[in-house]
């Protein structure tokens, strides 16, 4: 089933939570469940080791779009999942700032549970963005973690990102 490409949104602008949720529920009346997960750029500086001030997110528009459609299908497939919404922002973001959303739509909580931690490690790894940090000692780009393909792994997924 090819998933509303308008329910993929990359966007320098912030999201509203319970907007966006109340929208994916409207789509269809047999929604009993929805998940959601919304990452934010972590605050690390408050003096703690690796101190980061900022985070600024690049990605190649169109290409970045289509491999998280083909995310959302993979997990319409696998799961029992009515729709997803998947929101990652770009750009300059500080920390505390919103950065991704992804919320799942089910009968039931268990499928919106695992769609929504299977699309979330799934866009940790495979999702075309770049990442610079930047912190007192000046700006790196920040490269694939092995947590991150372990996480993806137990899916079934065999990936070689880091």
């Amino acid at each position: 089933m090819k998933q509303d490409p308008a329910w993929v949104s990359i966007q320098t602008q912030d999201f509203d939570l319970n907007a966006e949720i109340a929208a994916l529920r409207a789509q269809d009346g047999r929604v009993g469940a929805v998940c959601s997960f919304v990452g934010t750029v972590r605050d690390r500086t408050a003096g703690q080791p690796g101190q980061i001030s900022s985070l600024e997110l690049e990605h190649y528009p169109g290409m970045t779009e289509a491999a998280i459609e083909a995310m959302i299908d993979a997990a319409l497939q696998r799961f029992d999942i009515y729709g997803a919404r998947v929101i990652h922002r770009i750009g300059l973001l500080q920390p505390l700032d919103q950065i991704v959303l992804v919320a799942v739509t089910s009968a039931h909580r268990g499928e919106s549970f695992a769609a929504c931690e299977f699309l979330m490690d799934y866009l940790k790894t495979q999702a075309p963005f770049w990442k610079k940090e930047t912190s007192p000692e000046g700006a790196c780009w920040v490269d694939a973690r092995v947590s991150d393909d372990a996480a993806l792994a137990r899916w079934g997924i065999d990936t070689r990102n880091s």
